[in-house]
């Protein structure tokens, strides 16, 4: 057995907390890369890369001008490059695609491309798989199943089949090698981005470079599909507990899974966002999406556990006015200080002004003193400035405020008080920070200074903010976030178990 890279140390929970109750997850640990195989795609990488780039940097040396780019003189020959590489580099192309906020709409809209399909697998090779992975034919398994794919995403295919029973379902397949070359793709990956960065000299580059820490996290979980089996059972037994009944996850074939091959309950639905399709459907979508958010917000304020990639091919809309959740492969578990820093960040938008103080407190535990210092105020002087910042954010109508902007205050306020300005900041600042921010983090959570949950849960509570951010615009533009006050002051009350 392969040694684990420490990034990909199991998550074992902690007691007394409202951490993912009950919840244990245990990522794959990925074969390391031989120099033959990086050599291999380095050399593939860089191809596509100068084939889909040249052409750009060209004809910007022949105008003598290679410092002022614009958005599309790079994202669109690194949405070409991304689509052409694929497997790892189309899944952080999805993450662009769904990540406005972070990289603004015109670079998120280029690479929507990406959330559309990845490469066919022959189907000798998905009976392969599943075959292998459950130990009968496939045909012992399934009464049918349908050669043709009804998706097709980065790391593994879906096919709709039928149980000797009747039921249809969806079985969720591997796809093959998808390990290995995840493995080579890590390794490589960043130098990819910080070249691009240097040969653009753009801002929104160095913003993938940040990114790609968290997004490497996920990846070790997602590679064995028996932890997204759990998190889908975990999920429907806190449905249970809880008054959302228009929110519903698929059921779980258990007997019929694996580590690469998950079979579960066909929900047949429309997107959340595909307002034309909504439509033929006859009843207002509006409550349905609502219930949908509030639940997401439910499940990280009482457990600290939520669904870690919704965007809207995972949300379906379904015929009975119910809203399917699905694709549980990412999931969010809060470490303990950020998970009482969401709530107070909820306690807070719901009046609760001693809650402020405690906001202040988490920044200044979590990003130093330079929080106090830099801006020259006490703790007092700082919850106040906190909550004269925020606290109209926060009772905002939807249409109006950005809630990654919420979460992500404390951090700006450091920035500020470093003189920090990140859209001015050099690509080379911005990958020196990348790399140190990385060695601190190493050490910290080495010396127990930190869980090593702390930025994976930062960076998937962030992303998935961005995601209801956008839904909330379409479906909640004239209410804010916490309207329903009832509901948030009992998911605040209730026990945790």
């Amino acid at each position: 057995m392969t040694e684990p890279h420490p990034d990909d140390a199991p998550y074992t929970g902690t007691s007394g907390d409202r951490t993912a109750t009950g919840l244990r997850v245990f990522p794959r640990y990925l074969p390391p890369a031989t120099p033959e195989q990086l050599a291999r795609r380095a050399a593939h990488i860089g191809w596509v890369a100068t084939k889909h780039f040249g052409p750009s940097i060209f004809k910007r040396a022949r105008a003598g001008d290679v410092r002022n780019v614009s958005p599309e003189d790079f994202a669109r020959p690194l949405r070409q490059t991304f689509e052409e590489l694929g497997t790892t580099f189309m899944k952080f192309g999805q993450l662009i695609a769904s990540s406005p906020g972070v990289f603004g709409e015109e670079i998120a809209a280029e690479f929507r491309s990406c959330l559309d399909t990845g490469a066919p697998v022959p189907f000798e090779d998905v009976r392969h798989s599943v075959e292998g992975d459950l130990g009968m034919r496939l045909e012992d398994a399934f009464a049918s199943f349908d050669e043709v794919p009804i998706g097709r995403a980065s790391i593994a295919v879906v096919h709709r089949a039928k149980l000797y029973d009747g039921r249809e379902v969806a079985v969720k397949v591997l796809r093959p090698g998808i390990e290995e070359r995840v493995s080579i793709d890590m390794d490589l990956f960043q130098p990819l981005l910080e070249l691009v960065s240097r040969a653009t000299g753009e801002y929104v580059a160095g913003q993938m470079l940040q990114v790609f820490d968290g997004f490497r996290l996920q990846l070790g979980e997602e590679l064995d599909l028996r932890n997204e089996a759990r998190a889908i059972h975990h999920m429907a037994e806190l449905l249970e507990r809880v008054d959302l009944p228009l929110v519903t996850v698929p059921e779980v074939y258990d007997e019929l899974c694996g580590s690469r091959t998950l079979t579960m309950e066909f929900l047949d639905g429309i997107p959340v966002d595909d307002l034309a399709r909504i439509e033929r459907f006859g009843f207002d979508p509006a409550p349905v999406v609502t219930q949908t958010v509030k639940g997401f917000l439910m499940t990280a304020i009482r457990w600290g556990f939520f669904h870690g990639d919704v965007h809207a091919g995972n949300l379906l809309l379904l015929g009975d006015g119910r809203i399917g959740v699905i694709d549980w492969g990412i999931i969010g578990r809060l470490d303990h200080d950020t998970h009482q820093f969401f709530r107070c960040v909820v306690e807070a938008a719901l009046g609760d002004d001693d809650a402020w103080s405690d906001i202040a407190a988490y920044a200044i535990k979590t990003y130093g003193a330079v929080v106090e210092q830099g801006l020259g105020m006490s703790h007092e002087d700082f919850a106040q400035f906190m909550k004269l910042t925020l606290e109209p954010l926060l009772r905002a109508p939807f249409g109006q405020v950005s809630l990654v902007d919420i979460i992500n205050a404390p951090a700006a306020k450091v920035a500020e008080a470093r003189g920090i300005q990140a859209e001015k900041m050099t690509v080379r600042a911005m990958v020196k920070r990348v790399k140190e921010q990385r060695e601190i983090r190493k050490l910290a959570v080495e010396s127990g200074a930190i869980e090593s949950e702390f930025e994976r849960g930062i960076f998937l509570l962030t992303k998935a903010l961005m995601y209801f951010e956008r839904y909330g615009k379409m479906y909640m533009r004239d209410v804010s976030i916490f309207h329903d006050e009832a509901f948030f002051r009992a998911a605040l009350d209730a026990p945790a178990d």
